[in-house]
């Protein structure tokens, strides 16, 4: 941890104002106290000025630390609004849903626990690394030139090291759950880390960071019960066309920005208002599947009105924002995709509970 310039500065000016006060003034020379007595000369006999006084030196030492403490909470913020933390809503719910298909019902504690880990710690590790590889791209975008990198809050080296750190956390957590989960956790970092260089070489970056978040629920189903289920791929399809289809939609303010640094999307290649059918469509597949997957399972009438509410949700997304009217599109993208996120994984939580009804 480093000071600045400033805080020393600011330090060693307090510091001295305190001595002043402490040192006795008066018309007669200078008198002080045994603790504030002014240093022996030294060898080539300069004076070595006023020594501070106890309390002078415990309270440098205090506002030292605090402004070092200070520096280490600024960058603890400044990572988490980096990774975007409180957007972990996005998964999470899903990969709970698929925890508690496969456990018929709420599984043990500690399954929830390492699976809520994994899902922080990988989704962390992914985050930052895209905030790494995409640091230049960031820089020439107006959108994102505040972002930690760009706007010099973060150095590059912190960031990669705190990408390892998730990594590692990551594969941890998968250890905890059983061997299957451990041995496909480089798998799943894989497919994470991968998404940030998709732009670059392919339109449909959207579905690989669909597949990246849709992976949850089968892996939180392999967390439970040790294999994979072929029908729990059918809620992994319906995220990766949830993720895809939203992501198309918030591509569209970056459209001109992607076209003149040569990255590909979506909107890019064919326009914003093809990129709305997209988006359309591949939220109407998700649909589709969500009312398969109930099918699969059986789920009972309060799963079918999760579904309901979640396309109703979406159709509301769509409403609030048009190809010639962006202005909304944080509160669908951020604000209504959390939501449906929770409110899917409600319904099926409630439909798992209430088996009767």
């Amino acid at each position: 941890m480093t000071r600045s310039v400033q805080d020393d500065d600011f330090v060693g000016v307090l510091t001295k104002n305190i001595q002043n006060k402490l040192a006795l003034d008066g018309a007669a020379p200078r008198v002080f106290p045994p603790m504030y007595a002014p240093r022996q000369a030294g060898a080539g006999g300069a004076n070595m000025g006023t020594r501070p006084g106890k309390w002078a030196s415990f309270f440098s030492f205090c506002l030292r630390r605090y402004t070092e403490h200070m520096a280490l909470l600024r960058n603890v913020g400044t990572t988490l609004e980096m990774i975007k933390w409180e957007h972990s809503i996005f998964a999470l719910p899903f990969a709970l849903s698929g925890a508690m298909l496969a456990a018929a019902g709420w599984p043990a504690w500690h399954k929830i626990f390492w699976i809520v880990v994994c899902m922080v710690t990988a989704r962390s590790a992914a985050m930052a690394f895209n905030r790494w590889a995409d640091a230049r791209l960031d820089a020439a975008n107006p959108r994102t030139a505040a972002r930690a990198i760009p706007a010099g809050l973060l150095s590059r080296g912190f960031v990669a090291g705190f990408t390892v750190i998730m990594s590692l956390a990551f594969i941890l957590a998968a250890a905890q759950l059983n061997h299957e989960t451990l041995l496909l956790s480089p798998v799943v970092l894989a497919v994470l880390l991968l998404y940030s260089y998709t732009k670059r070489f392919t339109r449909w970056s959207h579905l690989v960071l669909g597949l990246a978040l849709g992976i949850a629920p089968a892996a939180a189903w392999i967390a439970i019960r040790g294999s994979l289920d072929p029908r729990i791929i059918v809620l992994t399809a319906a995220v990766l066309f949830w993720v895809g289809g939203f992501d198309v939609l918030y591509a569209c303010q970056d459209m001109a920005h992607d076209r003149e640094s040569g990255l590909n999307s979506i909107p890019e290649a064919w326009g914003i208002q093809a990129a709305f059918r997209i988006a359309r469509s591949m939220h109407l597949v998700m649909m589709v599947l969500l009312c398969f997957l109930l099918k699969l399972f059986a789920l009972n009438t309060i799963a079918w009105v999760g579904v309901a509410a979640v396309g109703m949700l979406l159709l509301y997304e769509h409403l609030i924002i048009s190809p010639t009217d962006l202005r909304r599109l944080n509160a669908a993208f951020f604000t209504l995709n959390g939501i449906i996120s929770m409110v899917f994984f409600f319904f099926v939580a409630a439909a798992l509970l209430l088996p009767r009804v």
